[in-house]
Parts: C-alpha cells; structure tokens; sequence
C-alpha cells in the first residue's frame, strides 16, 4: 500500500508528470530539467526527491552534476506499469508535444553554459 501511495502522490502534480515525460529520452542533468520546466531550482529539487521516493526516476552524481533518468528494468512492476501508464495516457497531449520540441532546443546548449545561465539568473 505504502508503494502505492507514493507512486499516486507522484503522479498528482502536472510538473512531476512532465519530468517524467522528459526522461523518456534518457538522462537529464537538473539544470535542463529546471529550463524545460521553468520553475524554480528548489521547486524541481522538490519535485525530484517526490519521484525518487516514489521510486519513478533514479539519481546518478557525476562530480557537481546532478543526472536523473527513470527507474530502470530492475524497478518494481508497480511503477513499471505506473511509467507506462504517464505515457499511454498523456504522452502525445499538446503539452508533452511543446516539451519535447522545447527539450531539443535545451538540449542543443552545453550544459555547464546552461547551468551557468540559470545561476546568473
């Protein structure tokens, strides 16, 4: 049940789902993650800690970056079938097409040029 919950609490906020979406493409550092969203760095930090609870998306630390991609084969099938079902269900809406056409753009910047725009505000 506790599983459950924290999946469900996950996938309540649109921002989260949208995080979710994003790293259908792979690995995102949490500066491109920040600049897709265009929230606040703790609001995504917030958000980040919700989905890993959850057990959605998955940290690596590489020196000072911050890397997050979804849960691996190895994740529980609850979230599995829980990943599959964002995408099934809200993965073509017009505002995934926007993140997907916005996250190339985002992409196409160097990260350390981004995060370093980001700090300057």
């Amino acid at each position: 049940m506790k599983e459950f919950l924290a999946i469900t609490k996950a996938l309540s906020d649109e921002g989260r789902v949208r995080i979710l979406l994003a790293l259908r493409g792979g690995e995102l550092c949490v500066c491109q993650l920040i600049e897709l969203l265009a929230l606040a760095p703790s609001t995504v930090s917030r958000h980040m800690a919700i989905l890993r609870q959850a057990g959605l998306v998955e940290l690596r630390k590489e020196g000072r970056w911050a890397y997050y991609r979804l849960a691996g084969e190895e994740a529980p099938p609850m979230v599995r079938r829980a990943l599959d079902w964002v995408v099934e269900s809200v993965g073509r809406n017009a505002r995934a097409q926007e993140d997907r056409r916005r996250l190339k753009e985002i992409l196409r910047i160097d990260k350390e040029e981004l995060c370093k725009l980001l700090k300057e505000g």
